[in-house]
């Protein structure tokens, strides 16, 4: 007997991963090939409009998420975990190989980006239903006293799914000249999802019914309505509210810190050659997994509790510091350029917002020197006729004009690119590894937790909503809450008092709130 459920747990564990990996895999393989669709499906008459609008179609993926789990969710508290699965890998999958299939704008028009805005639609109401029930499924087959290290391997799919997204998309580039990844290369990672989604769903359809839910069958205590009845307990109510505000938010923002935001300061703000950024970040990356597996361990044996307050102080506590360092060590230079130079931007209508096209010389300032990691204050015009850039004391450049610009701030000793002579490798390298630990803190005992918290009946919408509502609404804003805090402060670092500040109210709201729950009964 015990052989036989180690065997059911196992296939349990190979399906629920590799189905969520597909879907990480869909939905990240979109944001990667971002730049590519502002020219294929968007007006190509203004590329920078057409940048933002790809990017917003990928937003609208993660808005519609909590929809989508909502949906599921009461779906699957009524009906059974399986057949959820099944459905939303499905939709995932088809959406995305029809994403491969698209006419551009260039063949059909309008229509090409309101097509891609459907599939977008359908693939974030899929992930929804599935990221955060899948955690509540694989949680409820794990074995008494080992829910943590069984569960963690779950929360590696998503690293694992950038990794390989990126992997083939970076190949594909190596071996296709520029016009042949423009015109049919970049179909290939979204036509190549249709295999992987016949492989997900033959395990899938090979597993078994959740033992709880079957339980819940048997005595006939099915939830009838569970959305509602999870808004009307408030005890419910208190667990969802610890997902948005703690766990979940904590997660998303230290992945978002370490994986996402790691790599676009390093390459654009440190200046540092984009290979290496890339490889110093990926590198890292990899150190998640056998970090995540080891904390989902330790919380079975310490708590789940003294775990994620760990990763979520860290995560307050490092943030700063790290990327100061990786400024440090990265671009020695830029950083005794933004210490002994003085920038200052003029302007009285300085109205940035990452949301929309700078309308202005002065935002456009703004976006510029942040861009090149250039620090500034900013001043009103005074006796100006027109937005100007002040560079030390004695240079200044009217108007908007990056060329003047450029050349006035390596006159005073900016670099444009990191000196290979000066990067520290190693150093930048350790710095990355202190969110990464962070992070592995919240995601190992993370998916156990998130079914833990709730009673049976409606455990499923109950992890599911909050959890897809803290990663759009907290998480999925951050690169936009960045980079205004950022702009607006003249200074790249300012940005990240964002994911600081969330993390520091997620960890005063787990201190005082957040329970043990290693021990909990899944069957109540």
């Amino acid at each position: 007997m015990t052989e036989q459920i180690s065997r059911t747990q196992r296939k349990v564990v190979l399906a629920a991963c590799f189905g969520t990996f597909l879907e990480w895999y869909d939905f990240l393989t979109f944001a990667s090939l971002a730049t590519y669709f502002s020219v294929l499906f968007f007006p190509p008459d203004n590329p920078t409009a057409a940048l933002l609008m790809s990017l917003a179609t990928f937003g609208v993926g993660m808005i519609v998420r909590p929809l989508g789990s909502a949906l599921f969710g009461n779906l699957a508290d009524r009906f059974g975990r399986r057949p959820i699965f099944i459905a939303t890998i499905s939709l995932m999958g088809a959406t995305t190989f029809l994403v491969g299939l698209l006419p551009t704008y260039a063949q059909i028009g309008i229509a090409a980006p309101l097509l891609l805005l459907l599939l977008r639609l359908l693939q974030g109401f899929a992930v929804g239903g599935e990221i955060g029930g899948v955690a509540v499924y694989l949680t409820e087959h794990a074995p008494h006293g080992k829910r943590g290290v069984y569960t963690s391997v779950l929360q590696l799919m998503g690293p694992l799914g950038i990794l390989v997204s990126t992997m083939q998309i970076v190949l594909l580039q190596a071996f296709l000249s520029d016009a042949d990844f423009h015109t049919w290369g970049w179909r290939v990672p979204f036509l190549f999802s249709a295999l992987l989604l016949f492989i997900s769903i033959k395990t899938r359809m090979s597993l078994e019914e959740s033992p709880v839910f079957r339980q819940l069958q048997q005595e006939g205590n099915v939830s009838k309505a569970p959305l509602r009845e999870c808004l009307r307990d408030r005890r419910t109510l208190g667990g969802m509210a610890l997902l948005f505000f703690c766990i979940s938010a904590g997660g998303s923002l230290l992945f978002f810190s370490s994986q996402v935001y790691a790599n676009v300061f390093l390459k654009n703000v440190v200046r540092l050659d984009a290979q290496l950024a890339s490889t110093l970040v990926m590198t890292s990356t990899l150190l998640l997994f056998p970090l995540t597996i080891w904390c989902g361990w330790l919380s079975d044996k310490i708590g789940r509790r003294p775990v994620l307050l760990a990763g979520l102080l860290l995560g307050a506590i490092a943030i700063i510091p790290v990327f100061k360092g990786l400024q440090h060590y990265g671009n020695p230079q830029l950083a005794r350029f933004n210490s002994e130079v003085i920038v200052i931007v003029y302007g009285d209508d300085c109205d940035y917002s990452p949301f929309s096209k700078p309308s202005n010389d002065c935002a456009r300032n703004q976006e510029y020197l942040i861009k090149m990691g250039v620090s500034y204050t900013l001043e009103p015009l005074r006796e100006r006729v027109q937005s100007a850039v002040g560079i030390g004391d004695d240079s200044e450049v009217s108007g908007f004009d990056p060329v003047e610009l450029n050349a006035n701030l390596k006159a005073k000793g900016w670099a444009e690119k990191a000196d290979p002579a000066q990067v520290n490798s190693v150093m930048l390298f350790l710095l990355l590894i202190v969110p990464v630990v962070a992070v592995a803190l919240i995601t190992g005992p993370q998916t156990a937790v998130l079914a833990e918290l709730f009673s049976a009946r409606t455990r499923y919408t109950a992890a599911a909503v909050p959890h897809n509502l803290s990663a759009g609404w907290i998480g999925g804003l951050s690169p936009f809450m960045v980079t205004l805090i950022s702009v607006q402060a003249g200074d790249a670092l300012a940005g990240l008092w964002y994911p600081v500040g969330m993390l520091i109210l997620a960890s005063i709201i787990g201190m005082l709130f957040l329970p043990e729950t290693k021990d909990v009964d899944l069957d109540k």
